[in-house]
């Protein structure tokens, strides 16, 4: 078992990393302010799915395969690069605020595409897994116990954090929709920030 003492420390680094602006934040405030809350939960569902994964495959050795295998983390990274420009591209085309739901379908699957937007942000950002990678062993002690529950705990406790800050994101970006919406120049502004952001967020990934 992990102590309170570590278990502490480990929530007050996520804390920091989830607060600062990433492609997660720009992603989730983007999806609750152009087409509403439930759309917002729904790409944070999918990041959390990620996360979860991350969590997974850093627990089975993974992570330490793309460190070791240099093309193999070009290539994730690369890809993730693409796919966060063409969301990028997605989101300035796309119109501010959609029309009002009138049929279930088209709302299940636009709440379908939401959750795989995040799902596919997150899970192809190398980084993510590399930072699971590199932050879990930190607050690990063979000593404790058993490291695999060591490291579900951790986990499980990543997961949720990250999940209280896309909660907050939905929350406060639907609230800030009501505003955009009675401010044209404002939608404008707001795509073109969100659209630069996972922009720069690409260049940055494509580059490190």
């Amino acid at each position: 078992m992990i102590s309170a003492h570590l278990m502490f420390m480990f929530i007050i680094a996520l804390i920091i990393v989830c607060a600062l602006p990433g492609a997660d934040m720009a992603l989730v405030m983007q999806t609750s302010m152009s087409r509403g809350a439930k759309s917002g939960f729904a790409a944070a569902c999918g990041l959390g799915v990620s996360r979860a994964t991350h969590v997974t495959l850093s627990a089975c050795g993974l992570a330490a395969l793309l460190h070791n295998a240099p093309w193999l983390y070009e290539v994730v990274r690369y890809a993730g690069a693409v796919y966060l420009t063409w969301v990028a591209v997605q989101i300035f085309r796309a119109p501010v605020f959609a029309l009002p739901e009138s049929a279930v379908a088209p709302a299940t699957r636009s709440r379908r595409a939401d959750f795989v937007k995040g799902l596919l942000t997150n899970l192809l950002n190398p980084k993510a897994l590399l930072f699971c990678s590199v932050l879990l062993p930190q607050f690990i002690r063979p000593q404790a116990g058993s490291v695999w529950l060591q490291v579900l705990q951790l986990g499980v406790v990543l997961v949720i954090v990250c999940a209280l800050f896309d909660v907050i994101y939905v929350l406060g970006a639907a609230r800030i929709a009501v505003w955009l919406r009675k401010h044209p120049l404002a939608q404008t502004v707001q795509k073109w920030a969100f659209s630069s952001a996972l922009v720069g967020f690409a260049v940055r990934l494509s580059l490190d």
